[in-house]
């Protein structure tokens, strides 16, 4: 797996990021804007995905537009990650965007090696995920979610569904007493990728802080 590092390697934070081609161009400015308010250094690896609709699919499924379906290459991904995760002096957060947030999402459902999720406009219309998600418990203790208030609002009727899902997700989290936010943003799927993935990451942050905050005055 090709990554790409930011930030200070000796950090105790790391973002984990799965990353298309397209994104890379605009990861060292999203980073900067996630760490903004952060009190102390953070480091992210941002692991460069070739095949989006196979390695970051948690199974296979038909395709929802064009002609290419999606695989069940999450687990070998998953893999591949958590071979960057070994130091547990350090604390990970998984996150992206699309495909790459609800992958992360689904990655929190199998390990208890991350501190959070940070899921961008997540694919929640993927077939059966929010089943999944009933059916299980994730293993972190925080997760970030948004929208685009545009998104629900499209001609394709699987992807149409991604707003009620969304919403089902937030309140299977929140039942199982996940700290958990759902943000809505202005515009479609789109619109201002790098900066919704960049207030993914900063809300994590800011609640793994104030928990560390609590822990030092106890």
């Amino acid at each position: 797996m090709k990554t790409i590092g930011y930030g200070n390697k000796d950090a105790k934070t790391v973002l984990i990021q799965p990353a298309g081609k397209h994104e890379i161009a605009s990861l060292e400015g999203g980073f900067a804007a996630a760490c903004a308010s952060a009190a102390e250094d953070i480091r992210m690896i941002a692991c460069v995905i070739d095949d989006w609709n196979s390695e970051l699919s948690p199974w296979s499924a038909p395709a929802v537009f064009g002609n290419e379906s999606f695989g069940d290459g999450a687990a070998g991904t998953l893999a591949g990650i958590l071979q960057l995760c070994e130091d547990t002096t350090k604390s990970y957060i998984i996150g992206g965007y699309s495909l790459a947030a609800l992958f992360s999402l689904w990655a929190a459902y199998q390990t208890d090696r991350f501190a959070g999720v940070a899921a961008a406009s997540p694919s929640m219309w993927f077939p059966g995920f929010t089943l999944y998600m009933k059916d299980n418990r994730i293993k972190c203790e925080r997760v970030y979610l948004s929208l685009g208030d545009r998104e629900e609002k499209t001609k394709n009727r699987v992807m149409a569904t991604v707003g009620d899902e969304i919403r089902n997700a937030y309140d299977i989290l929140c039942r199982q007493g996940i700290e958990c936010v759902l943000e809505w943003n202005e515009g479609n799927h789109f619109k201002d990728a790098p900066k919704r993935t960049a207030k993914a990451f900063a809300w994590i942050l800011e609640r793994l802080n104030e928990a560390q905050k609590k822990e030092d005055s106890i």
